[in-house]
C-alpha cells in the first residue's frame, strides 16, 4: 500500500489489536492523530491534561487487561514526563507500549536546539524499556510496532518504545503490514525437566513446604496451577505485594505477606515463582536458617546471586509449575503444617485489626467494592496498610507501584484502570499529597466520563515524611505540611460529584452510591495524623 508512516503506524496498532489509546497532541505528533482520525476510527484517543497521565493510565489499562497498554508522547518534555511512569510500569512488570516523537530525522544527534529535542533521547528511553527502537522510513515502521508488541507478549513483560520522527510519519512509502503478534510463554529447555524433578522431591520430602509468589504468576494467569500445588503438598502460598491476586485470599493456603513472614521462619523448603525475592531495601528476602531455596521466573537474572537457589528454572510460572505438580503425589497430608498456616493467618488478621483507624478505614473500602472490582492504592497510610491488609480476590483487581514507590501515580493509574475495566468498579484511594500530582486530571476524568471513585484521604499533610521528621528529627519540619483546595469545591468546578465523609461507615455507603451513580466521583476523608503502618508492611522477620 502506497500509506504514511502515520498511517501504517494506525493500522498496524489496530491489528495488533490496541482499541484504546492515552497521549498529549503536539507538533511532532500531528499526522499520527490525523491518521487516527481519518483511518482508525476504532481506536479510542484520550487526551490528558499531562503526559505523565498518559502513561499512567496506559500502566492501569495494561494491569488491569493483562495486555498492552498505549501511550503516545511528544519528544523531549513530553518523554520525560512520562518517565517517572514508565518507571513504574517496568518495576511493576507492565506490558506499556509508549510511543515516543522525536526531533525530524536530520537533526537527531546534531545538538542544533531544535524544539523538544534533548540530548540522546533514544539512550533514555532504553533506561526505561525492555526493548526500544527507532523508525528510520516509513517503511520500518509496521515492523518496529509489530516487534514492539512481540516484546510485549513474550519473555517477562515489561514497557517497550517506538520513536518515530516527525518526517517519517508524513513520509509516503510503499508499506506491507505485519500479522499480529500474540502472547507467547517464555519456554522452558528440554533439560530443565531434570530440575523440575529435583523441584518435586525437595518439595515432596519437606515437613513444612512454601510457595512464594510474585507478579510473574500473575504474568502468566498461574492461579489454577499454583492452588493446584498448594493443595498437593499443604503448602501455604505466600503472597508478596507484587503478587497479591495471583490466588484469592479467600483460600485457606492465601497468606498475606505479613503471616508470610512468620512462615518463612519455619518453611523448610520454599519455592519461590515469578519473584525477584529481594526486599525493598535491597535484602534477599529471609527465610529459615538452612532453608532450601527453589526458582521459577521468566527473567533469568532474577534467579542469580545474592539468591541462593539450590536449583532453578527460567520458564513460564503456569507452565512450569504444572509440571513440577504433574510429578507430585497427590494426598500428601501435613496437619500440623496447616494448623500453622492457620495460625499465621489468624495472627496476621488480629495485627491489622488492631492498627487503629487504619483497619477500619481500609475495612470501610473493601466494603463499598464488589469481589471483582479494582482497586488503586497509592501511598497514602491506608493504602500502605493495603498491601497486607486489603483482601484480593482476583487477579488484576489490585494495583500499586511497585518498587518504585511513586508518589502520585494512583489517581491518574486508576483513570486508565477504569477505562480497561469496563462495567467493573474501580476504586482510587489516595492521600491529600499523591492526589496533587495528577488532580488536574479531573478535567480527564469529566471529558471522557470515566467513572472512576477517587477517595481522598487529607490530612494536610505528606503524612509519612511528617512522621519520620517528628520520630527521627526531633520534630524539626520542613516541606512536609500542605496547603490544599477546598476539594469538593474544586470537584464541583469540574462538574464533578463530591461529598466529604466522617466515619467508615458512611464511606462504605458513599463508595457504593458513587458506583452506582456510574460517573466521575470524588469523596473527602479528613483524618487527623495516623499511627504507623511500617511495622506490619516492611520485609523482614517478625519483631
Amino acid at each position: 500500500m502506497q500509506i504514511t508512516g502515520a498511517e501504517a503506524l494506525v493500522r498496524q496498532l489496530a491489528l495488533e489489536g490496541v482499541t484504546d489509546v492515552f497521549g498529549v497532541p503536539g507538533l511532532q505528533l500531528d499526522f499520527a492523530l490525523d491518521a487516527l482520525v481519518q483511518h482508525t476510527p476504532e481506536i479510542r484517543f484520550f487526551g490528558t491534561r499531562h503526559e505523565q497521565a498518559a502513561a499512567y493510565m496506559a500502566d492501569g489499562y495494561a494491569r488491569t487487561t493483562g495486555d498492552v497498554g498505549v501511550c503516545m508522547v511528544v519528544p523531549g518534555p513530553g518523554v520525560l514526563n512520562a518517565g517517572a511512569a514508565l518507571a513504574t510500569a517496568f518495576a511493576c512488570s507492565s506490558r506499556v507500549l509508549c510511543i515516543a516523537g522525536q526531533i525530524p530525522s536530520w537533526a537527531i544527534g546534531q545538538d542544533l536546539g531544535l524544539l523538544h529535542e534533548i540530548r540522546d533521547q533514544s539512550h533514555l528511553l532504553q533506561s526505561l524499556t525492555k526493548w526500544s527502537a527507532i523508525a528510520t522510513s516509513p517503511e520500518e515502521v509496521p515492523g518496529l510496532i509489530h516487534e514492539a508488541f512481540r516484546q510485549l507478549r513474550s519473555g517477562r513483560p515489561r514497557p517497550v518504545s517506538v520513536e518515530i520522527p516527525p518526517d517519517v510519519l508524513a513520509a509516503t512509502g510503499d508499506i506491507m503490514l505485519v500479522d499480529p503478534s500474540t502472547l507467547t510463554p517464555t519456554p522452558r529447555d528440554s533439560s530443565d525437566q531434570e530440575a523440575i524433578g529435583r523441584i518435586e522431591s525437595y518439595l515432596s520430602a519437606a515437613t513444612a513446604p512454601a510457595i512464594y509468589v510474585g507478579g510473574g504468576a500473575i504474568a502468566a494467569a498461574a492461579e489454577r496451577e499454583l492452588l493446584e500445588l498448594a493443595e498437593r503438598l499443604d503448602a501455604p502460598i505466600i503472597l508478596s505485594r507484587g503478587g497479591r491476586g495471583a490466588v484469592s485470599d479467600r483460600h485457606h493456603l492465601a497468606v498475606s505477606n505479613l503471616a508470610g513472614r512468620r512462615l518463612l521462619e519455619e518453611a523448610d523448603v520454599v519455592l519461590v515463582v515469578g519473584s525477584r525475592f529481594i526486599t525493598s531495601m535491597g535484602d534477599v528476602v529471609q527465610t529459615k536458617s538452612g532453608a532450601i531455596l527453589l526458582g521459577v521466573n521468566a527473567e533469568p537474572s532474577d534467579l542469580l546471586e545474592p539468591r541462593n537457589y539450590l536449583v532453578s528454572v527460567v520458564g513460564d510460572a503456569r507452565e512450569t509449575v504444572a509440571a513440577i505438580s504433574a510429578t507430585v503425589t497427590e494426598g500428601q497430608s501435613r496437619p500440623d503444617w496447616l494448623d500453622s498456616i492457620a495460625a499465621a493467618r489468624n495472627w496476621a488478621d488480629g495485627e491489622i485489626a488492631a492498627l487503629e483507624p487504619l483497619s477500619s478505614w481500609l475495612d470501610a473500602v473493601r466494603a463499598g467494592i464488589p469481589d471483582d472490582g479494582v482497586l488503586v492504592s497509592e501511598l497514602t497510610q491506608v493504602g500502605y496498610l493495603a498491601t497486607v491488609g486489603y483482601p484480593v480476590f482476583k487477579a488484576g483487581s489490585y494495583i500499586a507501584p511497585g518498587y518504585q514507590g511513586t508518589l502520585g501515580y494512583g489517581f491518574p493509574t486508576a483513570l486508565g484502570a477504569k477505562v480497561a475495566a469496563g462495567a467493573r468498579a474501580v476504586v482510587s484511594i489516595t492521600g491529600d499529597g499523591g492526589f496533587g500530582w495528577g488532580l488536574s486530571e479531573l478535567a480527564t476524568a469529566k471529558k471522557y466520563g470515566i467513572a472512576l471513585v477517587t477517595v481522598v484521604f487529607n490530612d494536610s499533610a505528606f503524612g509519612n515524611v511528617r512522621r519520620i521528621q517528628a520520630e527521627r528529627f526531633e520534630e524539626r519540619y520542613i516541606a512536609s505540611t500542605l496547603v490544599n483546595p477546598d476539594f469538593l469545591k474544586l470537584a464541583d468546578a469540574f462538574e464533578i460529584d463530591a461529598v466529604r465523609v466522617s466515619d467508615p461507615a458512611s464511606l462504605t455507603a458513599a463508595i457504593e452510591k458513587a458506583l452506582a451513580n456510574n460517573a466521575p466521583a470524588l469523596i473527602e476523608v479528613p483524618v487527623g495524623e495516623m499511627p504507623s503502618p511500617w511495622p506490619l508492611v516492611i520485609d523482614g522477620p517478625i519483631k
